[in-house]
């Protein structure tokens, strides 16, 4: 593979996951650990990623501005945002993770609509804030720089004694034999601390992220209720999670 095709593959793992570890990088290219750090590294110098240890992250994902730039797949988020909007209602409880497509949900969340916010998301958190209905609790402890949300045990224990109408989950992977996963083991924590503490569960995801997997697991499609693509219902694509008894929208 020539460099440019590289490099090319890794914007395209970073635009869709968010996040890229060298060493998956290093497999699913097949070339060096030195290869995959010179390519990030030159990506880093030419402001396409931020480089961190061990991988790269995503320069819109990283962002905290209340509109992000450079968001991959944006109007097809801004769908995703809209269908969302349909499961809320007057007065509920809303667990989220973080995520674009999250921050495209908030920001189309109607003025005059009242719900209360539990988040660990900065982002989040900070795209409420100009909502004039929006009650918000933060949920506090260690700030993950990477994913820009609060993890650790406070933050887990924190959850574990709400009982949230619904969660929407920002999701990195999901496919029908692994289920939801992640590649970042303090996120998945807290990811699966709001699977158990909420009432219905609710990916939210762009349609090229079914059928991926990450290396961690955060739940089984038994526990989802909802999956929220920018597809029309019908698509072919979301058969396979039908038959596993999820509504699609």
């Amino acid at each position: 593979m020539l460099k440019k095709e590289r490099q090319a593959y890794i914007l395209h793992q970073l635009n869709l996951h968010n996040k890229v570890l060298s060493m998956d990088m290093c497999k699913e290219i097949a070339v060096s650990e030195d290869t995959v750090r010179r390519d990030l590294q030159e990506l880093s110098d030419a402001g396409r990623l931020i480089k961190v240890h061990g991988g790269a992250l995503s320069m819109a994902f990283n962002e905290v501005r209340p509109e992000p730039r450079n968001v991959y797949s944006q109007s097809q988020k801004k769908i995703i945002a809209t269908k969302a909007l349909q499961l809320l209602k007057e007065g509920m409880f809303i667990l989220t993770s973080g995520g674009t497509t999250i921050l495209e949900m908030i920001r189309a969340i109607p003025p005059q609509l009242k719900l209360t916010i539990v988040s660990g998301s900065i982002p989040v958190i900070n795209a409420c804030l100009s909502h004039p209905n929006l009650d918000i609790v933060v949920i506090g402890d260690r700030l993950s720089k990477d994913s820009k949300i609060t993890v650790g045990a406070e933050a887990i224990q924190k959850i574990n004694s709400i009982n949230a109408d619904l969660c929407f989950l920002g999701t990195n992977a999901i496919d029908i034999e692994h289920g939801v996963t992640d590649s970042d083991w303090e996120v998945v924590q807290v990811k699966k601390a709001m699977v158990n503490a909420s009432s219905k569960i609710i990916c939210v995801t762009i349609a090229e992220k079914l059928e991926t997997y990450q290396t961690i697991k955060i739940c089984g499609l038994d526990k989802i209720d909802f999956l929220v693509t920018e597809c029309d219902a019908t698509d072919n694509k979301l058969k396979p999670f039908k038959s596993f008894g999820i509504n699609v929208l």
